[in-house]
């Protein structure tokens, strides 16, 4: 699920009630001697973190490293980026699984055990570095459900140790520079018996107890001893944490494939040093210690050069919001048969007088943060599946107030109103059909591209989808436009093909073209709902897990476009006490979200 770098807050209530983080907190993980769960090769291991709810108890998953093959002493590059507070526990729990397959369903894969801690521990620790032992406990919990699941059933003896996971937490800093750079190297040592070498480049800064934490790793190229890799960017923060003359050290490798990498050799670097750009300063030695100390005639393992460096300010989602990009809000409501009777109790669609129904729930709880970003709380709204009057014919892509021309709604109870009106008027029918709405707002933001607006679908479904490959290729069509698609599933459907959307793990593609970009984010109605009635926290969360990506969505749109926020608009200048102040012709009427 890659993630944005800044995820979802840690704490329950840090939106909720207005608590304060103390600072932004960065989590690198690393394992040792995990257990070996494959046959003929080593594990290839994930770690997925989750948080405790303050009020419930519960578990929820907050994030995912990416998975290294072949190994049992993983140091995972990707972090976590969570928010610290120093007066609330916040506990953390951390699986390890050995991915067999491309599925994101953890219940699919080798479970190699867990461990318990709170934040406090891992930041209060010697050098804010906390190591403890893996175990397989008696249980383990279902991703999806929340539920205990014996650990026996991934293979495991519960109270077994299982390896040790080391967990190190720093402090981020405000720097908000990325750095581009790209490297070559030259005459590199030839490692395979039968080709050259495969080498790849992993980076590390140094900590102030003498440590390392990773922090890149370039791709591997593929036999060849003077390779050219890819230019990457990176994070000032990530790379140093905003101390240009902090330690870097730069370690080259030959990539194997059961994962026993061999050491060509290191070398060491700053900041400071790496921003003089292609310069005889930024050709570096590669040094193997153990060869250097047998062989007295060892000069080197070949060198690496920085072939280009630059560096900017990431623009970040408020940017581009000061500088006037709307947000425009589009809804689609599924109108399927398979939703139930709207008459009876038991459908989804049921209109109590006592409650909202999960549809009308969703679409609140997301409406209520959306609206506030838009003066004129006008939205399109949109039915699919059902049959219209007069004539029965089946549409998935009808207005909700049946106006065909404009089918805005003025604010979420204007939706509610004509998704209840059209309730009393259409006939739930089928099939499920994604694309064509999909279709509907990609029109819209495809005719305008130039960073002024970006376009929000949200679909709230009972998730069992009929137009799988046309939605598919809608959305790989849809994702190198300003665009970004929420799918909120209610009931208690299987959601595989939701899950499958949402390609925070794996991207979608169609027709062998891959996405150019994530835009879909899928959530499960069910996992919000409060066993004690108490809808609004639930609706709360709901609404901040529905949101979150849409941030770094639309940064990652205009960073793939190159576009830059515009400068906020000046405030107009004050007019004598005699003659009121006018807004000047031009200025951005509102800004919606």
């Amino acid at each position: 699920m890659e993630q944005p770098e800044d995820m979802a807050s840690l704490s329950e209530f840090d939106s909720l009630a207005g608590s304060i983080p103390a600072t932004k907190v960065e989590i690198t993980v690393s394992c040792r001697n995990l257990l070996d769960k494959d046959m003929f090769s080593k594990s290839d291991p994930l770690c997925v973190m989750y948080t405790q709810g303050m009020e419930n108890k519960q578990w929820r998953e907050f994030g995912r490293t990416e998975v290294i093959d072949n190994t049992l002493n993983p140091d995972f590059v990707r972090k976590f980026i969570v928010d610290y507070f120093f007066e609330e526990k916040q506990n953390l729990r951390f699986d390890l699984y050995d991915v067999d397959s491309k599925s994101p369903d953890l219940s699919k894969h080798d479970f190699l055990g867990q461990a318990f801690c709170t934040l406090g521990e891992i930041v209060g620790s010697s050098g804010s570095r906390l190591e403890k032992p893996l175990t397989i406990g008696t249980f383990s919990l279902n991703s999806r459900t929340g539920k205990p699941m014996p650990a026996v059933s991934n293979g495991g003896v519960p109270g077994k140790k299982c390896g040790t996971i080391i967990l190190s937490a720093e402090e981020l800093s405000n720097c908000r520079d990325v750095a581009t750079m790209q490297f070559c190297a030259n005459k590199l040592d030839k490692k395979d018996f039968f080709g050259k070498s495969d080498p790849f480049l992993v980076f590390y800064r140094s900590n102030e107890d003498g440590t390392f934490t990773i922090c890149h790793k370039t791709e591997v190229m593929k036999n060849t001893l003077n390779p050219v890799w890819q230019t990457f960017s990176i994070p000032v923060r990530a790379l140093c944490n905003g101390d240009y003359d902090r330690t870097i050290k730069v370690e080259v490798y030959d990539w194997d494939r059961d994962g026993s990498h061999d050491f060509i050799g290191e070398f060491t670097t700053s900041y400071r040093e790496l921003a003089r750009g292609q310069s005889q300063f930024n050709i570096y030695e590669v040094i193997n210690p153990k060869k250097k100390m047998k062989k007295k005639k060892y000069v080197n393992s070949g060198t690496v050069t920085l072939l280009s460096f630059a560096v900017e300010s990431e623009s970040t989602f408020l940017d581009y919001i000061k500088g006037g990009t709307q947000i425009n809000f589009t809804v689609a409501i599924d109108f399927t048969a398979s939703n139930g009777n709207p008459s009876q109790s038991t459908s989804l669609h049921y209109m109590s007088p006592y409650q909202l129904n999960a549809y009308a729930l969703a679409l609140t709880a997301v409406g209520e943060i959306i609206q506030h970003y838009d003066s004129d709380k006008m939205f399109p709204a949109l039915g699919f599946g059902a049959k219209l009057p007069p004539d029965g014919r089946v549409s998935h892509e009808f207005p909700l107030n049946g106006n065909q021309e404009n089918p805005s709604c003025c604010g979420i109870d204007g939706i509610l109103e004509a998704y209840h009106s059209s309730l009393r008027t259409v006939q739930l029918y089928g099939p499920t059909n994604f694309a064509p709405v999909v279709t509907h707002v990609a029109r819209n933001a495809a005719a305008v591209q130039d960073g002024s607006q970006y376009s929000v679908l949200l679909i709230i479904t009972d998730g069992v989808i009929s137009d799988m490959a046309q939605t598919k290729e809608a959305i790989v069509n849809a994702a190198k436009l300003p665009m970004s698609i929420i799918i909120v599933g209610v009931g208690q459907a299987e959601f595989d093909a939701m899950v499958e959307l949402d390609g925070d793990d794996v991207r979608i593609s169609s027709r062998g073209k891959l996405a150019e970009r994530d835009i879909v984010q899928f959530v499960p109605f069910r996992d919000y709902v409060d066993r004690t009635g108490n809808h609004v926290l639930s609706m709360a969360r709901l609404a901040r897990d529905v949101l979150a990506e849409i941030p770094d969505q639309l940064v990652s749109y205009m960073k793939a476009q190159g576009i830059r926020p515009r400068p906020p608009p000046a405030a107009p200048a004050q007019s004598p006490p005699e003659s009121p102040a006018h807004s000047p012709p031009g200025s951005p009427l509102h800004t919606n979200i």
